[in-house]
């Protein structure tokens, strides 16, 4: 983040919260062009965003207001720059429906906890849909008012050029645009007047004191209620197994009809065609930044988006003739170039402990030996102070001591700054064992609380799996 966003939202804070901002941590960058920060004085913690898409940032402050007034739950907007380009939001914390999903999956597999959760997310979807959306300014929609034919056209637009292409997946150009043209009809004979969230996937779904919460609709405009429905189903890293993907769909359709009466075998018609479309842009989206941008760990999401259009094809449920558009997408998943990048089944894991000096350093049980032992002792200790002797890193007021009276910052930027070499290099080449070691006195704070930054750090920007353990906590 340049110095001169910094201190602009440094000025926004200040200004409208009248206190001195004591903490600044940039966070990890996702998949768009915004930036973001957590800011803290005394009494308030925020995030901080800047944007210089000014027409994107007015379609997300005004879909917030107008949520918020129909009590969907969505972060609250404190304060706006003059120009637009900064503004400060509520803090949802760090728990994505994602991270909870990945960490509970390690444990316990795909379990009725994960399905509760989504459950939840569900029930809200037709509210954010209907509720919200019957009177909602579409004006002020960006890029444009609804998920229309040109939309849909500029989608497997992005989709041929950024990926078949790039790809070298073979197609005739004129008989893969007569199918496209087909198949945008055929989507178009739904009713299209709810509000389409656009992006509606588990990493812009927040947890937080046992609610769910909603994040970047700023996408949002006019179209069709199946499509949100298949970018949650279908988001392709989440990997949810299809019977729990059927079961999600038929509680869907039972809250559904609580706000509008349904036809549900039309509905389920129609879905699989907006499944295939949300496939196609997703997989626009991983070879743009993939193939084009070079950004590598946005490759490692093709395996699962070609395990969901295989499952898809073997359907045979779309209800239209599609020619070439089928024999392409055949060839996309028997493509040997496109099922040799990181196989799902051989992700780099990273196991990230905290650990007791008086008890030794963990032992890799990977058998490959090597990764890295930090010693977290030269950092200011919360066990020193009564207060904080009950307590570990993983509790708030620990970390707020860490991060306010301690020189963690500067610890962890280093950090996150070596692993992530590492972390690049061994997706590369294939590796598939990382293990890095936080060690303290007791086990207790400092260390954990640097092993769960850097598992949030990773699971946030890297395609690999994040096995965390508390040595001395979790006995």
């Amino acid at each position: 983040m340049e110095l001169k966003i910094k201190d602009q939202l440094i000025r926004l804070f200040e200004s409208h919260f009248k206190e001195e901002v004591t903490f600044f941590e940039q966070l990890p960058a996702s998949g768009s062009y915004r930036e973001y920060a957590r800011l803290k004085s005394a009494g308030h913690q925020v995030i901080g965003a800047y944007n210089q898409d000014v027409k994107e940032n007015q379609a997300f402050l005004e879909f917030s207001a107008h949520f918020r007034n129909k009590n969907i739950p969505v972060p609250h907007i404190y304060a706006v720059n003059g120009s637009v380009d900064c503004y400060l939001l509520e803090d949802l914390g760090n728990t994505t429906l994602f991270d909870f999903l990945t960490e509970t999956r390690e444990k316990e597999g795909f379990s009725i906890k994960i399905v509760d959760e989504y459950k939840k997310v569900l029930r809200e979807l037709p509210r954010i849909q209907l509720v919200a959306g019957k009177d909602i300014d579409y004006s002020v929609c960006y890029p444009r008012e609804a998920f229309d034919k040109q939309s849909m056209m500029w989608d497997l637009n992005y989709f041929k050029y950024y990926f078949l292409k790039l790809a070298k997946v073979p197609f005739d150009e004129q008989a893969l645009e007569d199918d496209f043209q087909a198949f945008s009809d055929y989507l178009l004979a739904v009713d299209n007047n709810a509000f389409l969230y656009r992006d509606f996937q588990s990493r812009n779904v927040m947890l937080k004191d046992g609610k769910v919460y909603f994040i970047d609709y700023q996408g949002g405009r006019k179209g069709a209620l199946q499509y949100d429905l298949a970018s949650l189903l279908y988001d392709a890293k989440a990997n949810i197994p299809e019977a729990e993907r059927e079961e999600l769909l038929e509680f869907y359709l039972n809250e559904l009809v609580q706000y509008k009466q349904v036809d549900r075998e039309k509905f389920k018609s129609l879905f699989d065609g907006y499944v295939l479309i949300r496939i196609m842009q997703a997989m626009g989206a991983y070879g743009f930044r993939g193939f084009y941008e070079k950004k590598e760990h946005f490759l490692k999401s093709i395996p699962f988006a070609l395990k969901n259009l295989e499952t898809l094809l073997a359907k045979n449920t779309i209800q239209i003739k599609l020619p070439e558009l089928l024999k392409v997408l055949k060839a996309v998943t028997e493509s040997p170039f496109l099922r040799s990048i990181s196989p799902a089944n051989d992700r780099l894991t990273v196991r990230i402990s905290s650990f007791s000096y008086k008890k030794g350093i963990p032992h890799d049980p990977s058998g490959n030996g090597g990764g890295f032992v930090f010693d977290c002792r030269a950092i200011h200790n919360p066990g020193r102070y009564p207060e904080f002797k009950h307590l570990t890193g993983k509790d708030q007021q620990v970390q707020e001591f860490l991060e306010e009276k301690s020189t963690i910052g500067v610890f962890m930027t280093s950090v996150i700054s070596l692993v992530s070499q590492s972390v690049e290099v061994y997706l590369s080449r294939g590796f598939t064992h990382l293990s890095v070691n936080f060690g303290c006195t007791g086990g207790q704070h400092r260390s954990v609380y640097a092993a769960e930054k850097l598992a949030e750090y990773l699971r946030n920007n890297y395609p690999v799996t994040v096995v965390l353990q508390h040595v001395e906590q979790d006995k």
